[in-house]
This record gives structure tokens, sequence and C-alpha cells, in this order.
């Protein structure tokens, strides 16, 4: 066995731990990107002339995080196991085991696209509020996100959760989790490079194109939704899903309507007049 086949094993899923109180990797993974799409933006406003406030954007990304974490929970309870929590809505929030005396667990399960549809509901509340331009304010933060996934999916690879499909690749790893100790695809690592490392350079590098102004929300939908609708592909299905329609995993049904929604929104600002808020 190669070294890095093995490499999961190594790693602790966790910084620390008191009487089952834990401080994972994952959470600081969290931290580490909203930093890095804060510092980003903040960088922006310094280096850049926005018609936005700076304060306000600040603000925004307390309001952010809490769209993330809200909508990440709640898009897990309904996209991936409804039926579960319909009988145990308790656990929808509470971090706590209360079945047999009381014990912390944490909260177990998130989806990225359920974070996305709060931030989304967020963004445009706050916008809406503050009277701010939504596709100006888009264009300032959304090309600095996708970094921000490069972290997230590190504190997967860490937490040994969400492995690919089993393969005889040389780069394939072993994961503790995995009841089977088949050799997996390295998913999350993936998903790292491509959603977040690459998809990162591209928007960012096309950011202040003319071509590009009021469409960066259109290319980032298009853009991720097709990188992760394609790694899906060697990405483990959730095991209580497994496949829908026997072909597609819910992930590839939610990033299908990704890439639909962004292709819609690439044509309704085509046909804008130039010059239109």
């Amino acid at each position: 066995m190669n070294w890095w086949q093995g490499l999961p094993y190594k790693i602790s899923p966790y910084l620390f731990e008191i009487n089952g109180f834990q401080v994972r990797y994952y959470s600081l993974m969290y931290i580490a990107a909203f930093a890095s799409v804060y510092w980003l933006t903040a960088y922006r406003l310094r280096t850049e002339t926005w018609p936005v406030h700076k304060e306000r954007v600040y603000d925004f990304f307390v309001w952010a995080a809490v769209g993330v974490i809200l909508g990440g929970r709640l898009g897990y309870v309904v996209f991936y196991d409804f039926s579960y929590y319909l009988h145990h809505p308790l656990e929808i929030l509470l971090p706590f085991d209360l079945s047999n005396g009381f014990k912390f667990t944490g909260i177990s399960g998130m989806s990225f696209h359920g974070g996305l549809l709060g931030v989304a509901v967020v963004f445009f509340l706050y916008c809406r509020k503050h009277q701010m331009n939504i596709w100006d304010f888009s264009d300032l933060i959304i090309p600095a996100v996708p970094l921000g996934y490069t972290f997230g999916r590190l504190g997967n690879f860490m937490n040994a959760e969400l492995f690919g499909r089993a393969t005889t690749l040389p780069w394939g790893m072993f994961f503790p989790t995995d009841a089977t100790h088949t050799l997996r695809h390295p998913s999350q690592l993936y998903e790292a490079f491509f959603e977040g490392v690459l998809l990162f350079i591209l928007l960012w590098r096309v950011k202040c194109h003319p071509w590009a102004k009021h469409r960066m929300c259109a290319l980032y939908l298009v853009g991720y939704g097709t990188v992760r609708f394609l790694i899906e592909f060697v990405r483990q299905p959730d095991s209580h899903l497994n496949y829908l329609w026997q072909i597609f995993t819910m992930g590839q049904i939610l990033c299908a309507a990704m890439v639909v929604s962004g292709l819609g929104l690439l044509v309704f600002q085509f046909k804008r007049p130039t010059g239109s808020p």
C-alpha cells in the first residue's frame, strides 16, 4: 500500500476533546472559509471603486453566516433525510442526544445547496432593506466565494466524510469511516481543487471584464453546478438515498437546477438594456 492511501487514518478529525466536547477541524475550516471571503472582499473594497457602503458590506457577512448555517442545516433535513427528521424534529437544531441521558453530539449533516439558498435569501433581503443594487453586490462578493469551498472540502477530508466511490486508481485512499475498507476516490480533494481553487481562479480573472458585469452570479451558478455535477459521478451517494432514478444523486439533481438557473439568468442579463439597474 502506498503511504498516501492510508493518509486519512493519520489525520485526527478534531483539534482537541474535553469530556466529549470536540473542537473539530471541520468547524475551524468554516471559520477559515468565511475569513478568506471576507478578506478578499475587503481587499477589493480597498483597491477598487464600488458603489457600495463598506460598513454595510462588512455587516452583511454576519447575516450571511446565519444564512449558511440555518440554510445548510434545513437543506440537509429537507433534501437528504426528511422522513427521519419528521419523526425527530428536536434533532434538527439541538446538538444533544436526549434519548439516553444528556450527551453533546453536535449537529451532523449540512447541505451545500441549502446553505446556498439560505445565503440567497439573506442576500436578497439585505439588498432590499439597504436599497443596494443586488447585481453590483453579487459582482463584488461572488468571485471570492469559491476559495471558501476549498477550506470546507478540506474539512470534509479531515472528517473522513463524503468520500468517493470505489476505485483501482493509484491515488485512491482508505477512509477510517468506511466500514468496507475499500480503496476510494478522495472526492473531497477533487472538490477542493475544482469547486474551490480552479473556479476561484476563473471567476477572479474575469471579475473586472466588462462582459462579466452583473453576470458573476450566473457564471458562478453554471460553473459550480457543472463541476459538482461531474464530480458526483465519483462521489459515494448517501446510503439512505443512494441513486435517484437509478443513475443520479440528489447532489446532481440540485446541481442541474443550479446550471439551469444560471443559464436562465445569463439569458435574462443579456436581454436587459445596457446600463439598467
